[in-house]
């Protein structure tokens, strides 16, 4: 295996670590929101843990693909994120939290897309940058909504 190949593996190993982390985390702000916003803060958070949830299974096979093994464990996985944010019951500071945790995963992704250009992978390329471009999104609305 390659340097670049397995710098590669090593980026999307980072990308699915944090995607299951702030999956865990956005599920567990669907679950505990509360506040004049909740019926559309509900709505949000589930939307963005449905997708992030969606993306695991992308991101795992594309590590497969590249030959090695995918986390498998909860500990490992959680072994590739940082570490989590502070608990909080605030809705105001669960977006708080979110536009700081999607801007995290954003750099990573921009990191990763460029070890996969190095290692000619323009599949995860374009997986990467298709991540890249739905957490954009979501810290743009995200941002926005605080205005």
């Amino acid at each position: 295996m390659t340097t670049s190949t397995q710098t590669n593996i090593d980026a999307l190993n980072t990308v699915l670590g944090q995607t299951f982390r702030l999956y865990v985390q956005t599920h567990g702000y669907h679950w505990n929101v509360e506040g004049p916003n909740f019926r559309l803060l509900h709505s949000l958070f589930e939307a963005q843990y449905q997708n992030l949830w969606a993306a695991l299974d992308d991101i795992a096979e594309r590590i497969r693909i590249q030959g090695a093994y995918a986390p498998g464990t909860v500990v490992d996985l959680m072994k590739l994120a940082p570490a989590e944010a502070a608990p909080t019951h605030s809705a105001e500071a669960m977006i708080t939290t979110l536009i700081a945790e999607h801007d995290t995963i954003a750099g990573t992704l921009r990191d990763a897309i460029k070890a996969a250009g190095v290692a000619g992978d323009e599949v995860s390329v374009g997986l990467l940058t298709d991540r890249l471009e739905w957490h954009e999104k979501e810290l743009w609305m995200m941002k926005a909504s605080t205005r």
